[in-house]
């Protein structure tokens, strides 16, 4: 079989119509920038995680970006967030002119670990009595704010992180970007912080046909502060209160995003499905000691961006994949804190063991809705073949 890591053709089949007839509608109005369908779809985003208001963007990195904007996080600032995650995390921070200040991850679920964070708090930083300011020792940097990640589609331990936030009176901004649709008990992901960033990318959950996000909040405050930044800080037009940026979503992209966002709770059930199959397949197939299955934990729901497992012999394992036609990623293969453009952060290979290890260790395998049952129990069986080689 030939098995991609996600098959966006399967989709788009389903609701090629659909889609050809929004982005029709939006050509035969020829309007392009800030239309209606981006309006709608910031509503509609809105009522689907519970929130008042949302603000499309050009990118989940954007909306990353234009949150700690809104925070007022700059130079001589800095953010603590986690070394395993995507780029456009820390990068973000650090295009705002703050520096990310890192905690290590929970080795179970991949995410921000509270206690970790509650020890970093305590024992690295001081509070400044007279600002009510909470200073990194080493760097003299002032924490402005904290950003977990919901990654791989599972939200972070978001009861621990906000009891830390409260305690220093810290803003949370959640990065929700592969994590639309998943709940933290009664709450969705992006909801729980002063904001919450999506992401559109193809590949997502809910993607479009480029680059798109979504910030979401409760605040009508920062709603509008955002809303400001993200059109060249221009209100009315051509009146500037503040330097902003370029930063809109698409007509064409809102339009087919809405079109998709129909699909969206099915899509994730469809996911939810597969990782089950996958869990119950590997299980029976004796592989649970070489092959982790991915943690869930009860009152969350896990939407499955990627379905990622840790491996014995990863490496190894992801070339006989490719051999058998079985497409997999490795998400992701060097932590942050090892980057070499963030070696001037200080930070030595074993200082975030349980990030360094993830990175030895994850590897994604296909779980997009489309997925048949017969191509899991392929991908099983591949991987059994593997392991049996080897024994």
């Amino acid at each position: 079989m030939d098995i991609p890591l996600l098959d966006l053709q399967a989709q788009y089949v389903a609701i090629r119509e659909k889609v050809r007839a929004a982005v029709d509608e939006v050509l035969e109005s020829q309007r392009f920038i800030l239309g209606t369908h981006v309006a709608a779809l910031e509503l509609e985003v809105a009522k689907f995680c519970g929130v008042p208001h949302a603000v499309a963007v050009a990118s989940g990195t954007d909306a990353l970006l234009l949150a700690l904007k809104a925070l007022d996080v700059g130079p001589g600032d800095s953010v603590v967030t986690v070394p395993f995650t995507f780029f456009a995390t820390a990068g973000a921070i650090v295009n705002v002119g703050a520096r990310p200040l890192f905690v290590d991850i929970d080795d179970n679920t991949f995410n921000m670990d509270p206690e970790r964070l509650a020890q970093f708090l305590a024992r690295d930083c001081t509070s400044n009595l007279t600002t009510h300011k909470l200073v990194h020792s080493e760097s003299n940097t002032t924490i402005k704010a904290i950003l977990p990640v919901h990654l791989y589609g599972q939200c972070a331990d978001m009861d621990g992180i906000l009891q830390n936030a409260q305690r220093y009176r810290l803003p949370v901004v959640e990065d929700a970007c592969q994590a639309i649709g998943a709940t933290y008990g009664d709450r969705c992901a992006g909801t729980m912080g002063a904001f919450g960033c999506f992401s559109f990318f193809p590949s997502k959950n809910l993607g479009g046909a480029g680059d798109g996000g979504m910030i979401v909040t409760s605040s009508g405050e920062l709603a509008a502060h955002v809303r400001l930044l993200h059109t060249h800080g221009a209100k009315p037009k051509y009146y500037h209160s503040i330097v902003g940026f370029n930063s809109r979503l698409d007509e064409i992209q809102a339009a087919i995003l809405r079109v998709k966002l129909g699909y969206l709770a099915e899509w994730n059930r469809a996911r939810r499905h597969n990782a089950e199959s996958y869990e119950e397949e590997l299980r029976s197939a004796g592989l649970l000691n070489c092959v982790r299955t991915p943690a869930t934990v009860a009152g969350r729901t896990h939407i499955f961006h990627q379905y990622v497992v840790r491996c014995q012999k990863r490496d190894e394992l992801q070339v006989f994949l490719k051999s058998k036609g079985i497409g997999t990623e490795i998400y992701y293969p060097l932590s942050l804190h090892e980057q070499e453009c963030f070696r001037y952060l200080g930070y030595g290979p074993g200082d975030m063991p349980c990030s360094r290890a993830a990175a030895q260790e994850v590897l994604a395998l296909p779980v997009y809705p489309e997925l048949t049952r017969d191509r899991i129990s392929y991908v099983v069986s591949a991987i059994t073949e593997f392991y049996r080689q080897q024994s």
